[in-house]
């Protein structure tokens, strides 16, 4: 064994052969920090992605912070129902559905036959009360100028009986003077009584021809009244000659047309639905998002039908409550077990410019509303 241990020493110690390294020489491994400086480059950008994503944290949190958004959020508008205003038959329909139209476009036609018989015996009612009128006013013309020949036959007959008094009073003091004889007196007193009978009669006949005068004036006023009754028939006449055309109320789009050529039409009955162009946003916000909510806020609107388009509007009023409080049956939380829900509160946008695109009630939308 010792000639073994000798060998290798002398194979150690063998000129040329490197020598063995003593384990208490070799160098210690590399620090951290040496091997960080190998590795500059990818710390360094290892670094900046770290700065870049806390800057950009951050700058979207300061962003965040000024805006309020919610999904909840649809297309309103006010549609309306298209409905028959009488009972008729349906003879033309001359739209189609989802065609867009403008106001006062044709949607419906109904039979109008039967009112326009309804109209044309209206105007020869109307036109009889005013014959009747013309009439009556003649006869009052009339009345007037046989109230002014009584009324002067009056005046003759009292100048002719106060002619006979002065006569009659004269012949009497003649009389008792023996200057006439007493025939001619009775004569002049017989003319007294004759003066004052015809006075008599033209006063009572003045009296009758002027009561005849209000007859006449009252039959005129009640003429006026039935010739009224008689144009408000023909108005109502007319007018529901005029609910044979049913047109578009505003720029709008037919929908839900159930409206067809020769069906029966009732009062009431819907024939179709009307979209009208003019639609606004319903934003459902969370009561907690609408502290700093205030009319006029810009709002970047974002449509999920049309998701290349960021469409610009404003904020134009919060309604007085929450959507829950007028539903069909609100919440009654003062009975029961009561659990704390936030609640939604409808806002309504508007667009600052009229959408070049289609949009319809209940299309879903996103918007950005700023409020700082």
């Amino acid at each position: 064994m010792d000639q073994r241990v000798d060998d290798e020493r002398r194979q150690e110690t063998a000129p040329g052969r490197p020598a063995r390294p003593n384990p208490a020489e070799q160098p210690g491994d590399p620090s951290w920090l040496d091997r960080l400086r190998a590795h500059r480059t990818l710390v360094l950008a290892i670094a900046a992605i770290a700065i870049a994503l806390t800057v950009g944290v951050i700058v979207w949190w300061i962003n965040a912070s000024h805006y309020e958004s919610t999904d909840d959020a649809f297309i309103d508008a006010r549609t309306v129902t298209i409905s028959a205003q009488l009972n008729a038959q349906i003879v033309d329909v001359p739209v189609t559905d989802n065609q867009r139209v403008t106001a006062g476009t044709v949607l419906v036609r109904l039979d109008r036959s039967d009112f326009q018989v309804q109209t044309d015996q209206g105007t020869a009612q109307v036109d009889q009360a005013q014959a009747n009128i013309a009439n009556l006013k003649a006869q009052i013309a009339a009345q007037q100028a046989r109230i002014d020949q009584a009324n002067k036959q009056t005046a003759q007959a009292q100048a002719a009986l106060t002619f006979a008094e002065q006569e009659n009073e004269r012949y009497q003091r003649l009389v008792k003077a023996g200057s006439v004889t007493v025939e001619q007196a009775q004569q002049y007193h017989s003319n007294l009584l004759q003066a004052q009978a015809s006075y008599a009669a033209a006063e009572a006949n003045a009296i009758a021809t002027t009561k005849q005068l209000p007859v006449l004036q009252s039959q005129a006023l009640q003429a006026q009244a039935q010739l009224e009754q008689q144009r408000a028939g023909l108005e109502q006449a007319k007018v529901n000659l005029g609910r044979t055309v049913i047109t578009a109320p505003v720029d709008g789009y037919v929908t839900q047309l159930t409206a067809a050529k020769g069906q029966y039409a009732a009062a009431g009955q819907a024939l179709m639905m009307f979209v009208p162009r003019d639609v606004w946003i319903t934003a459902n916000f969370k009561e907690t998002q609408l502290a700093q909510l205030r009319p006029g806020q810009p709002v970047d609107i974002a449509i999920d039908a049309f998701p290349q388009h960021t469409f610009k509007g404003h904020v134009d009023s919060v309604q007085a409550g929450s959507g829950t409080a007028f539903s069909l049956l609100p919440a009654q939380n003062a009975t029961g077990n009561y659990v704390k829900i936030v609640q939604r509160v409808p806002v309504k946008i508007v667009f600052d410019q009229p959408p070049d695109v289609l949009l319809g009630p209940g299309m879903s939308v996103v918007p950005n509303v700023r409020v700082r």
